[in-house]
């Protein structure tokens, strides 16, 4: 039994034939290739375009606008197009349709996009930044921004409904509210532009009028967009895939974020102001927007207003009386503003509501800070509604506002003038509070009429638009510290508005001591538009949120909140009003457990601190400020009014990928033929494994073993 035992494994153990083992080799290895080389042959095909921002789907009650792809992307010849003489090759001569065009920035504008609009024969766009900025301008926003969500209506002040009066931004094409159904991307990168434009010249450039030869040089973007038509849609379907769906799939979020204010005098963040106490409200908007997803640098439309608000807090807070003035004062930074007052709309309702620690009957006034890094002969307007100055209280009201206005200017570099009673307000955060009360109030802007600003709500709206120039060969630390003339231009209207304030709430000494710092302005105008990953910023806010710190600022509201401005603003106002207190970790973190920590009056922070001379450690500490978050979320998506003509209803798409890459495509008789060939070879291979495995146990039966006996 034994020996027949090991008879029977001798054969199971027996040698197979040499082919068969250098076959089974060639297999292993090929698969090996295969598995740890797999995607080696999209990388000889394929060049990806890394710094590219797409254009995103945008939807309110009744329209999308924006751009997107076909679901599997969209390709096209590449054409690239500098002048308008070459759109004809694109629109009616080229034999290769579609097409994807590389545009020039300067032709960006509605002319072109709409000729481009109007033809089956392009499949995509892609556009090269212009420098320097065009100088005609370029604002792809609207002539009259957030019409029809401001106060002027056929109901109050219908002349100047519309901007009928007043064409607030003239060189507005518009582009940015219409709706293209190709993909349209913007490269970034001078480098992988030139790589494209060399692929270009190297495949597909016409020669002596004639088609060029194949292979040609194409590009593939991928934007598709799962929502449609409009916020109603969109939302009704997100609505019922989470009633009904277990795994339900959301297809367009609202925009959204988060206001950040803070007071000169600490009140309850949780309770409620006292009916009689009178508070003076600084606002400002923090965010802005461009034709393109999550490009907003917005220097003059965003950012040159904030920093100088900023500045006037920190002014103010520095004042050695201020916990005795009559009057408190509220520092408001207001997100989503570009889309139809989101920030302010809020506010405003929350007061209604009594959601708020303020009520609208606690506003005493109210002082705006617009565009204003762009002054002519350093003229600063003051703009008031001509519709509520019709009543006498409100009119002496803002004539003693604007008194103190001017009066503060006094021995400043800075000339402050009334607009005009007739000058409906600009776009701006007070409309949405007139509308709900006859407040008196006071728009600081750079613009008599039409905007200075000739890139409004653009990827132009950069520190070169507002003068920031800096000497050649400063190291980041030389270049944040370095204090440019914008800075301080903007720091004299900052201490400007900071010694108004003081005179407003009530303070009666002399107010020369009030002043903005240049340094700080300089640094925050560097933060914000040159350079975000700074040693200022790392110093002063949380440790676990240093990974905010990007390097090139945008300022979008998004829709996953709070984005990184309203961190940045939240912590820098706190920092430059706040005090540091000494609390350990411990205590900073948990200040309810110390008894005298007043927790309902205060926020507490721990800031991970400046870095220790020649270490990488860093000194952190607790600061103690007056400094709050509240909800920018359209009032329109908590009633669920989808539709609503009252309030924001702006949404943004869900998309599965972006991402674009170029390669070379072959003629399509050349595709087909390498599609049959492959389906003959498919055939073939399929036929060869049945016949080889029908016949497997004479191709490959095993030898019998001569030396074996058997009994």
């Amino acid at each position: 039994g034994r020996r027949d035992t090991e008879v029977a494994a001798g054969r199971c153990r027996a040698p197979l034939p040499v082919w068969w083992g250098l076959l089974r080799g060639l297999l292993l290895a090929v698969l090996a290739a295969g598995s740890c080389r797999g995607n080696s042959v999209e990388r000889k095909i394929y060049i990806p375009l890394n710094k590219t921002a797409p254009c995103v789907r945008l939807l309110n009650a009744t329209h999308q606008i924006g751009c997107q792809s076909s679901i599997s992307g969209d390709t096209g010849v590449i054409h690239v197009v500098e002048k308008e003489e070459d759109l004809k090759w694109v629109l009616a001569d080229g034999p290769h349709p579609p097409y994807m065009v590389l545009l020039d920035g300067n032709l960006f504008t509605r002319g072109v996009m709409l000729q481009l609009k109007g033809t089956s024969r392009v499949s995509g766009l892609a556009v090269a930044v212009a420098k320097p900025s065009p100088p005609q301008g370029f604002s792809p926003g609207l002539k009259c921004p957030n019409d029809g969500f401001g106060v002027y209506s056929k109901d109050y002040g219908p002349q100047f409904a519309h901007c009928n009066k007043t064409v607030w931004n003239p060189v507005g094409s518009g582009l940015s509210y219409e709706h293209f159904d190709f993909p349209i991307f913007l490269l970034e990168d001078a480098n992988e532009t030139q790589v494209i434009k060399q692929c270009y010249q190297d495949h597909n450039v016409p020669r002596d009028g004639a088609g060029p030869q194949y292979p040609l040089c194409a590009m593939q973007l991928f934007s598709h967009m799962h929502a449609v038509t409009s916020t109603v849609t969109c939302m009704r379907r997100s609505s019922l895939q989470s009633t009904f769906s277990i795994n339900p799939e959301v297809v367009c979020d609202p925009l959204l974020d988060y206001n950040v204010w803070s007071t000169l005098q600490p009140i309850n963040s949780s309770g409620k102001v006292d009916p009689e106490k009178e508070v003076i409200i600084v606002a400002t908007r923090i965010d802005s927007h461009s034709f393109f997803w999550n490009i907003a640098p917005g220097a003059e439309s965003a950012v040159s207003s904030f920093v100088t608000h900023l500045a006037a807090a920190e002014a103010l807070h520095k004042a050695s009386d201020v916990h005795l003035l009559q009057r408190n004062v509220m520092f408001t930074f207001f997100q989503g503003e570009t889309f139809d007052y989101i920030g302010s709309s809020r506010m405003v309702y929350d007061m209604e509501k009594d959601k708020f620690p303020l009520r609208l009957n606690n506003i005493h006034s109210f002082v705006e800070l617009n565009q204003v890094a762009l002054r002519n002969d350093s003229i600063l307007w003051m703009h008031t509604d001509p519709v509520s100055r019709l009543n006498q209280t409100v009119e002496s009201q803002i004539k003693n506002l604007l008194d103190i206005l001017s009066n503060s200017s006094r021995g400043a570099n800075v000339t402050l003038q009334e607009a005009g009673f007739s000058q409906p307000l600009p776009p701006s955060s007070f409309q949405r509070f007139l509308r709900a009360r006859n407040i008196p109030g006071v728009v600081l802007t750079d613009h008599r009429t039409a905007f200075q600003n000739r890139y409004y709500q653009s990827m132009y709206d950069t520190p070169e638009n507002i003068q920031m120039q800096y000497p050649e060969g400063l190291s980041p630390e030389e270049t944040l510290e370095y204090v440019t003339d914008t800075a301080k231009a903007l720091a004299e209207v900052a201490t400007v508005v900071a010694r108004a304030l003081y005179q407003l709430a009530g303070g009666a000494n002399n107010t020369s001591a009030i002043q903005a710092d240049p340094k700080t302005v300089s640094r925050m105008l560097y933060g914000f538009l040159i350079k975000m990953n700074n040693s200022w910023f790392q110093s002063i806010i949380k440790p676990d949120l240093k990974g905010i710190l990007g390097d090139v600022p945008q300022h979008y509201v998004a829709v996953s909140s709070p984005v990184n401005t309203t961190y940045l603003v939240q912590y820098v106002l706190a920092n430059l009003t706040g005090t540091v207190v000494n609390l350990t970790k411990e205590e900073c973190l948990n200040p309810e457990k110390t008894p005298s920590s007043e927790r309902e009056m205060y926020d507490y922070t721990w800031v991970q601190g400046s870095l220790e001379p020649n270490s990488t450690s860093r000194v952190p500490y607790c600061v103690r400020s007056t400094v709050h978050l509240s909800k920018a979320l359209s009032p329109a998506f908590e009633l669920r009014q989808w539709g609503s003509t009252e309030y924001s209803t702006w949404t943004e798409s869900r998309w599965k990928e972006i991402r674009a890459r170029i390669f070379l495509v072959a003629t399509k008789e050349l595709e087909i033929i390498t599609l049959v060939v492959g389906i003959v070879i498919l055939v073939f291979s399929l036929l060869a494994t049945y016949f080889i495995n029908a016949k497997a146990d004479v191709l490959f039966s095993v030898p019998q073993d001569s030396g074996a006996v058997a009994y």
